[in-house]
This record gives C-alpha cells, sequence and structure tokens, in this order.
C-alpha cells in the first residue's frame, strides 16, 4: 500500500504518520492490487481529524474522522472505512458480477479543451478542475459509486450500452436518474 500523508494547520510527528500506516495498511489485504492511500491530518478549534482516500481497483472509498485526539481520529477512521470496503465490496460481489474488484483500470486520455471567447458580458470563472479515469461499468456500480463518494451525480461509460459516456445522479425527489449519450 503506497501512503501520501498531508497536513493542514498542524505538524504530525513520525510517530503519528507510522501509526497511520500501521493501522490502515491493515487494509492492504482487502485488495488483490496495490491500494494508494491519502491521509490529511488538520486540526481546528482543538480537534484533530484525520481524512483517508484509499484507491484500489478502481474505487474510491474515503472517510473523515473527528475527535479531541489525532490516534483516536485514526482509530476511528481505519475502522470506518474498513467496515465501508467490506460493506461494498460483498455487495458488488453478490449483486453484480465475479471479478468485479480483478479489472485494471487504464488511465483514459484526456484532452483539455481551449477557451473560447466570452459569448456575452458574463464570465464563468472555473475554480476547480478534477481528472480522473472513466472506467466501463455498470449503472448499478456507478450507483453504489456514487454513493461511496457521497456525490451528487458520477460520469462513467455505461457497459451496458457499449461503453458510451452516461452520468447518474441523485434526483430532488429521491431515486436515481441516468443520462446517456448518443
Amino acid at each position: 500500500m503506497r501512503f501520501t500523508f498531508t497536513e493542514k494547520k498542524l505538524q504530525a510527528s513520525e510517530d503519528v504518520r507510522a501509526y497511520a500506516e500501521k493501522k490502515l495498511g491493515k487494509l492492504d489485504r482487502l485488495f488483490k492490487t496495490e491500494a494508494d492511500t491519502s491521509v490529511t491530518f488538520s486540526m481546528e478549534r482543538g480537534r484533530f481529524t484525520a481524512e483517508a482516500t484509499v484507491r484500489a481497483g478502481g474505487m474510491i472509498y474515503r472517510v473523515s474522522e473527528t475527535t479531541g485526539d489525532m490516534y483516536a481520529s485514526i482509530d476511528s477512521a481505519a475502522a470506518s472505512i474498513e467496515r465501508q470496503i467490506r460493506k461494498n465490496k460483498t455487495r458488488l460481489e453478490k449483486r453484480l458480477r465475479d471479478g468485479a474488484f480483478e479489472r485494471e483500470i487504464k488511465p483514459a486520455d484526456i484532452t483539455p479543451v481551449d477557451d473560447e471567447e466570452d459569448a456575452g458580458e458574463e464570465s464563468f470563472e472555473v475554480v476547480r478542475t478534477k481528472r480522473f479515469s472513466i472506467k466501463p461499468m455498470t449503472t448499478e456500480e456507478a450507483i453504489l459509486q456514487m454513493n461511496l463518494l457521497d456525490h451528487q451525480f458520477f460520469v462513467f461509460k455505461n457497459q451496458d450500452d457499449e461503453d458510451k459516456f452516461a452520468v447518474v445522479y441523485k434526483r430532488q425527489s429521491g431515486g436515481y436518474g441516468l443520462i446517456e449519450s448518443d
């Protein structure tokens, strides 16, 4: 398991980093491929937060725990993310298909879009850009991944529809919506 540590508003000691590696490193046995783990330590108003993001087998698991002690935050985050991984891995294996976690993801080529001239007086400022590989998956897998990330929408290639681009989203009235490309 590869680790990346980030610190916000505090300086984490080597003991804290080693403790996080020890606790989160135990999750490596749950994956067939090597996982990338990002851990962010932060402090706000005397409360310590440990955020962990694990990327493995095309899935992303994220958890954030805040307590009065950094070690307790790490313990709680490790337990929460392990529970999340087991729950969703079991659900995917049972519901979807065999080998859902064995497939390797190939990075997609992403081409940046050129800036267009302003069509009017209105200005649209992009404040954040994210890049990620888009893997073929079923609609059910996309909904599970969206719920894991706690996002309102998720972009994917629809495996059931010749790998065309699609978007699933949460509807305000409840349930989910699906937007498909032609």
